[in-house]
Formats: C-alpha cells, structure tokens, sequence
C-alpha cells in the first residue's frame, strides 16, 4: 500500500486511510481536550504533515498496556483500571508521528516527535468522538489494530483543524 496516507480530522474527529484520494476506512477517534496546537506542554494535538516515525507492539495482545512505549507485560482490564485510576491508558499498537514542517511540528518547542505523540488504542469505555486526549490521537482497539496492519513506518499523516 505504497500510496496510502492518513487524514486526521480534529474537527470531525475522524481518522481516514486513504489511497491517493480514495477513502479505505474511515475509523471515529478523540484528539486533544485542549484543541490543536504544536507547542510542547499544551496538552494539544499537532496539526500539519507528519510521517509514522515507529510502529510499536507488533505481536501484543489486544488491550496490552504500553508506558514508556514498552510492554508492560499487563492486559488492560477494569481491574487494573481501579488499580491505576490516574494512567492515561496507551494500549494495543502505538503509531509513533514525527513532524515534517521544521518550525511548526518539528525541532525546538514544537517537535511532535519529542512531544510523544502517537495514535494508539485506549480503553473501550472511552468515547470517540469526543476531544479528550492529552495530545494524542485516541482509538478504539480494533480499529487501531486493523490500522496499524494497514500502515508502514513512512505512511504520511496529514492532521487537519
């Protein structure tokens, strides 16, 4: 799938993956509560051009909890949500972005890479839908699975307002 990019919408807070201009799937996601933005510590979500920098957890379980990007040998469950009622919970794949616009989304205060910005699975009791990240790009397990089958380190990501 050498032509396919992403589209992210945070307006409509929608994930498109496409072939040139062809829509594949479309998948339901939540950006950043605090809107977009670039600028690191904002809690916001990038906009612009963005490449998948690392494609992280090939292998894991559905539901397998990341921190730090590495498996931390858990499954994520209710159980372990009232263990840790403070995580923001990274689960099944993480699509690590890195900026392509120096001075926008990349190098200095701006950087999406350094930002730790990812599209990753989270609990399905999360709404999409909904802003209510801390700057990352929220799915639903599934469909985070089914995309990071469907995507290489490379894949363009363009992140639209």
């Amino acid at each position: 799938m050498s032509d396919c990019w992403l589209r992210v919408s945070i307006s409509r807070q929608q994930l498109e993956l496409l072939e040139g201009e062809r829509v594949l799937q479309c998948y339901p996601i939540s950006t950043a509560r605090n809107g977009p933005g670039e600028q690191e510590g904002s809690g916001c979500t990038p906009r612009g051009r963005h490449c998948i920098r690392a494609r992280i957890g090939a292998g894991q379980p559905l539901n397998a909890v990341f921190r730090g990007r590495r498996f931390t040998g858990e499954t994520y469950s209710q159980a372990l949500a009232r263990t840790y009622p403070e995580r923001d919970w990274i689960l099944t794949r993480i699509l690590w972005l890195s900026g392509c616009e120096p001075g926008f989304n990349r190098l200095g205060t701006v950087d999406s890479m350094r930002r730790y910005i990812y599209i990753h699975g989270t609990p399905d009791t999360e709404p999409m839908g909904v802003a209510l990240s801390h700057g990352c790009i929220r799915m639903r397990n599934a469909d985070v699975l089914d995309l990071f089958d469907r995507v290489t380190t490379g894949t363009a990501v363009v992140i639209d307002p």
